[in-house]
């Protein structure tokens, strides 16, 4: 799991990104980023419940995303606020590497890692 001070703590910080900052698309998820003022990169999964009915479903596919982050978070020299969004229902079934690779990609679009 992703430590707690790599992750937001409130809706201000995730609005803040959202309407400030830019984003990348690719056919199974998207990234928001934004600079942030403090010493660390903060990071965000969100899935609608359009995407993936189930709680069970959605937490899972937030797990994996975490971890994928956290194994690549060496990498990452900016100190940025990311957001990543989910909307392909196709995430929850792919393997683990697909998924960090997907992630790995975005990032290097946007100068991140």
């Amino acid at each position: 799991m992703l430590a707690k001070r790599y992750r937001f703590h409130s809706r201000g910080g995730v609005n803040y990104t959202y309407q400030k900052g830019k984003t990348i698309r690719t056919p199974k998820m998207s990234l928001v980023y934004a600079d942030n003022s403090r010493n660390h990169q903060r990071f965000a999964v969100v899935i609608s419940k359009k995407v993936i009915k189930s709680a069970v479903g959605r937490n899972r596919v937030r797990r994996r995303v975490y971890e994928a982050i956290r194994s690549l978070l060496p990498e990452f020299p900016e100190k940025k606020d990311c957001i990543f969004v989910v909307y392909s229902r196709e995430v929850k079934d792919m393997p683990f590497s697909e998924i960090q690779n997907n992630i790995k990609n975005l990032l290097e679009q946007c100068k991140i890692a």
